[in-house]
């Protein structure tokens, strides 16, 4: 199966908090990763969903606070290979550090991730069965990434809508909104909140 095949996008989201199961045939990108101590939760919604959790092969959040990356380690445990773009590597350590004692996280061991430059993305996913890239998105944080497939969906966790960019945020945020117009955005699949078309021109 090539890079090219179709592939469905399926929303196993709770807490207020979407996280997309892509997938291409079988092989299943899991894309941000639930709330740390909710293993419970996201195996209900996988359920729900009917993806079985054993082909949830691999996993990237769009970013590392805790309701985007909390149940990291605990899919790695039970199977999934976590993918770190390079512009993320630092701020993974940097997870569990408004955590509380009763969010149970589990840190993330960098060892065996499989971490991969920003340019190798298209590659990367090509193995996966999709047509598509990782991109820088900053804005809500430092190590904000997007990810944009060939048909126009794109992927942008907590990106600040341009409606509701304050002055000081709109420099950087809004460079990241044209970059994904410019690379071809057009239906936007959000951390939290309804799937909406790609925001005009602000």
């Amino acid at each position: 199966m090539g890079a090219s095949a179709p592939h469905t996008i399926v929303n196993v989201g709770y807490k207020s908090t979407n996280f997309w199961v892509i997938s291409a045939g079988t092989r299943r990108l899991l894309l941000d990763l639930g709330w740390p101590g909710t293993m419970g939760q996201m195996r209900a919604a996988l359920d729900r969903a009917g993806v079985p959790l054993r082909e949830i092969g691999h996993g990237l959040a769009t970013h590392y606070h805790l309701d985007h990356a909390g149940l990291a380690q605990e899919l790695k445990a039970a199977g999934m290979r976590l993918l770190v773009a390079d512009v993320q590597v630092p701020w993974v350590q940097h997870l569990g550090d408004h955590a509380k004692p009763a969010d149970r996280l589990v840190p993330v061991d960098p060892r065996d991730n499989l971490v991969f430059p920003l340019q190798a993305s298209r590659a990367l996913l090509a193995g996966l069965g999709l047509a598509g890239e990782v991109l820088h998105t900053p804005g809500h944080s430092p190590d904000s990434v997007s990810l944009l497939l060939d048909d126009g969906a794109v992927f942008t966790g907590d990106l600040t809508h341009p409606l509701f960019m304050t002055e000081a945020e709109a420099p950087i945020t809004g460079a990241s909104w044209a970059l994904l117009r410019e690379r071809g955005a057009r239906t936007v699949y959000a951390g939290h909140g309804p799937v909406r078309p790609m925001p005009e021109l602000w």
